[in-house]
């Protein structure tokens, strides 16, 4: 199945794809300078990678320039400490237009004692862009499963909000 979209303005369709098919997983050890004093990684530096890693999906899957335009329902739930790896995984949940949500799941792992915990979540809109930096439409998304169906529409109703919202400011 392909979009009516040309990819780089020239005459090769972009397909559709898949959640799976543009999804990542970053590992990234955490060092002193990413910490306070008491050795609890800021908040900022685990923004940085979730960033990162939902702009890889969000280029993956529009094959394009991407930017970040919203990152909310971010939740910090346990911290991560200096020595830990950080675990990022990043799917695409949703696409309308030129916007994609991309969730990102954190995870802190002690590689000495091996346990993994669950740190943190966050949902992370993109847009992806032409070559002149204009909004342009991405491919739309293959719903194989029912967990892909699911987040879709989960997906569609947070994007919703957010365009409300966005209206009041």
């Amino acid at each position: 199945m392909y979009n009516i979209l040309l990819q780089n303005d020239s005459e090769t369709p972009i397909k559709n794809k898949s959640p799976s098919e543009s999804s990542a997983d970053v590992t990234v050890r955490m060092f002193p300078s990413d910490a306070n004093p008491a050795g609890n990684v800021f908040g900022g530096e685990i923004l940085k990678h979730i960033d990162m890693v939902a702009g890889i999906v969000a280029q993956r899957h529009s094959q394009s320039n991407a930017v970040t335009v919203s990152m909310d329902s971010v939740n910090f739930i346990k911290p991560v400490f200096v020595g830990n790896v950080l675990k990022l995984n990043a799917r695409i949940n949703y696409v309308h237009n030129s916007s994609m949500e991309i969730e990102v799941r954190s995870e802190a792992e002690d590689i000495i004692t091996g346990i993994k915990t669950v740190t943190g979540t966050a949902f992370v809109t993109f847009v992806g862009l032409d070559k002149n930096g204009k909004p342009k439409p991405v491919p739309k998304l293959l719903l194989k499963t029912d967990e892909d169906r699911t987040k879709f529409a989960e997906g569609k109703i947070r994007m919703e909000n957010r365009l409300k919202h966005r209206k009041k400011i």
